[in-house]
């Protein structure tokens, strides 16, 4: 249930900073490393986590209480967002647009799982707690 949650928890970020950013977004995140992404887009992510965190907590057998679940989601969505912003800043560094060949136009394999090489360390550190 906690990769299921992990999994649909950054869905929601990415998607919902996606959509929000699109619609509302004029205040630059980090524009050197990825000038799409705005602060507006960031929390709208942040919140749509949230949305998935509540229907986790309400419909799944996950082992938290809906507040503790709720600032576990805070702190993951923020720091999936941060590894995306990494994953952006090595492509930038090293010149590429695509971190492979396997998913072209995507930016590579790399960024299917960024945000999870930040999320799952911390949700298993949360999980021990």
């Amino acid at each position: 249930v906690y990769i299921f949650y992990s999994l649909f928890m950054i869905w929601a970020t990415d998607s919902g900073a996606y959509f929000v950013g699109k619609a509302t977004g004029k205040t630059k995140l980090w524009p050197e490393i990825s000038p799409n992404k705005t602060v507006e887009g960031s929390l709208g992510g942040v919140i749509c986590a949230l949305l998935v965190a509540v229907l986790f907590a309400i419909f799944s057998e996950i082992n938290a209480s809906i507040i503790s679940l709720m600032a576990i989601t805070i702190v993951l969505s923020i720091f999936g967002q941060i590894g995306d912003l990494v994953q952006s800043a090595f492509k930038r560094h090293f010149n590429v647009k695509d971190s492979g060949n396997i998913l072209p136009g995507h930016g590579g394999i790399l960024d299917r799982f960024d945000s999870l090489l930040f999320v799952l360390p911390l949700l298993h550190l949360f999980h021990l707690w």
